[in-house]
């Protein structure tokens, strides 16, 4: 039987999940579970660049756990675990920080963002985390990345670390390529629709964990606009705020603009906004309570992240021994 392709991904537990997380990236995240073999990891130790509160990063970290399981990420398939929990992560990290130039780091656009953001703590792992990016990256060998349009620049720096290395010591590292996922919807601000939805602006973002009421209140407040003659059709550039109701309520019924629009002829957005609200509700129940359940049981939870961790240690620490050899290091 062929051996299935790698696939890894990290995500920074600094925020909770939401609906466009969830209906842009999660919900394919599974369908990809019997094509790859795949890696995901809590990227916790990339958190603290910025001032974390403990007990609220510990919480975090184990509830987006919870809730991948919960949107259809099985331990059993996929290997799931926190990056704090293998040590080969900062080992390799400071290694791969010896084979980054300087100029490469300084031209990265995140490091230019965060830096405007906290001024008052600029400090050394802000700079140079794309070498612990690289390190998590190459670890597990992986055939593909995913990457959106904001991590294409840390995966060509991955790459081009990858092929320094391998042109000083020989074939270390395979050299991943970026997968593209397949695009799921793309979810709006309820009160931005001009820009994705995003944790920074909480009232316009609906949390996978939120309570039902809290998130039918966001869609009667969500942003339309003042059509009374032909409230609701797919028009993006002139009616934004209906155009990405519309794509939230197709994306978790299924229905087409067409449908949609034929169901709420002649009516207004009094009664448009709570049915979206009710759909989003009814598709956000099962993985709530089932999140629910999941962080209610410790001891499962524990056994999922403590195999997960295993697993993981054992794929990177061959790639860390190698690395080790190459560099000259005097074997355990």
């Amino acid at each position: 039987m062929e051996e299935k392709k790698v696939m890894l991904s990290g995500i920074q537990p600094s925020g909770d999940l939401h609906l466009g997380n969830y209906l842009g990236a999660i919900k394919n995240w599974s369908a990809r579970t019997e094509e790859f073999d795949c890696y995901y990891f809590m990227a916790d130790m990339h958190t603290i660049t910025v001032r974390q509160n403990p007990a609220d990063l510990r919480r975090r970290t184990l509830e987006q756990l919870a809730q991948y399981i919960a949107c259809g990420l099985d331990p059993e398939k996929n290997t799931l675990f926190i990056q704090s929990h293998v040590h080969q992560h900062a080992e390799l990290g400071w290694v791969l920080n010896c084979y980054t130039m300087f100029g490469e780091l300084s031209r990265m656009t995140q490091f230019k963002d965060k830096s405007s953001k906290h001024k008052d703590n600029i400090n050394g792992g802000l700079f140079t985390y794309p070498s612990l990016m690289a390190a998590d990256i190459l670890l597990y060998q992986p055939d593909y990345i995913p990457v959106g349009e904001d991590q294409k620049q840390h995966c060509e720096l991955t790459r081009d670390v990858a092929i320094r290395f391998n042109h000083i010591y020989g074939d270390v590292f395979k050299v991943p390529e970026p997968y593209i996922p397949k695009a799921g919807a793309r979810i709006m601000g309820l009160t931005t629709p001009e820009s994705k939805m995003s944790k920074s602006i909480p009232e316009g973002c609906v949390f996978l964990m939120e309570k039902p009421e809290d998130i039918q209140r966001k869609f009667k407040r969500a942003i339309t606009d003042s059509d009374t003659e032909n409230p609701v059709r797919y028009d993006p550039k002139e009616k934004p705020g209906v155009a990405n109701l519309m794509n939230i309520y197709a994306a978790v019924t299924g229905r087409s603009f067409q449908a949609i629009e034929a169901e709420f002829a002649g009516q207004g957005y009094g009664r448009f906004k709570p049915a979206v609200g009710d759909a989003v509700v009814e598709c956000l129940r099962p993985i709530r309570e089932e999140a629910q359940r999941i962080l209610s049981d410790k001891a499962y939870l524990e056994s999922v992240y403590k195999a997960g961790a295993e697993k993981a240690s054992y794929v990177a620490n061959k790639t860390l021994r190698k690395v080790y050899k190459k560099i000259g290091f005097v074997a355990k």
